[in-house]
């Protein structure tokens, strides 16, 4: 089986071109490394050419993610046209800490959502306790045509709502979580061509894992409870995700070379 972690930050402390390389061994043949501000999105960058350099299939994002929305945006608009960039985000909403305050994180996410419809990139959200916000600025400014849910943390119903506006659902370990069952319930309902997995590495390591830090190789892990709640051979999901991460992040345009 191939998996692909859509998720996860490789450039974090805990993470490292190392556990890449452990992944690939592991079968997780393809990931996706997360920009969360405008450093650490050049760093993004710079782990993914290094990762690409030693023949691994590692991919970038650029943004600024909420938390960090009272930055502003920077130069990150200067970062989107590097060969490894295949996503805007992770950019959202987070009003369980709202280390930002709500009109700053409305600003720039919105600004973010326009960037990545102006680039032609997929866009990768964060949001957490702010599904009618999310919306809100989705439907104002334009759901990009590529649009990731990321670490999905709604039910059937916050389920529909995103993928009535075309977007992918990504899961992470809290699929594996005793009390995760309403995320069980979307991932069980998710249409195959629209569902990703991921670990969020360093973070959110799934069961048996849980309290360790998180890595790209256990992304089989997470599929694998996936394709439990939903009925299926660990291999039907693992075929999916693959096929779907390649096409909603367009890597056939953006390969190693």
């Amino acid at each position: 089986m191939r998996w692909a972690d859509s998720h996860c930050h490789v450039a974090y402390d805990g993470v490292g071109l190392e556990a890449v390389a452990r992944a690939k061994v592991a079968g997780v043949a393809r990931v996706v490394t997360i920009g969360t501000d405008v450093d650490r999105s050049r760093d993004a960058i710079s782990v993914a050419r290094r990762g690409r350099a030693q023949g691994l299939e590692l991919w970038a994002t650029v943004g600024v993610h909420p938390h960090d929305a009272k930055e502003g945006l920077g130069d990150l608009a200067d970062l989107v046209s590097e060969a490894e960039v295949v996503a805007i985000g992770e950019c959202g909403f987070d009003l369980f800490y709202e280390h930002s305050d709500r009109d700053c994180q409305r600003e720039v996410f919105a600004a973010q959502v326009a960037l990545a419809r102006h680039a032609g990139l997929a866009l990768v959200i964060h949001t957490r306790d702010a599904w009618d916000e999310t919306f809100s600025v989705l439907d104002e400014v334009g759901v990009p045509d590529r649009t990731i849910i990321h670490c999905f943390s709604g039910g059937p119903e916050e389920a529909t709502r995103c993928l009535d506006r075309g977007a992918y659902l990504s899961f992470s370990g809290i699929v594996t979580f005793k009390n995760a069952a309403p995320i069980r319930a979307a991932a069980a309902n998710c249409p195959l061509d629209r569902l990703l997995v991921e670990t969020d590495a360093p973070f959110l390591a799934p069961v048996p894992h849980r309290g360790q830090p998180n890595e790209p190789a256990w992304v089989a892990v997470v599929g694998e409870a996936v394709a439990e709640v939903r009925g299926v051979a660990p291999e039907v999901v693992a075929e999916a995700t693959w096929d779907n991460t390649e096409r909603v992040f367009d890597l056939e345009s953006h390969q190693p070379g």
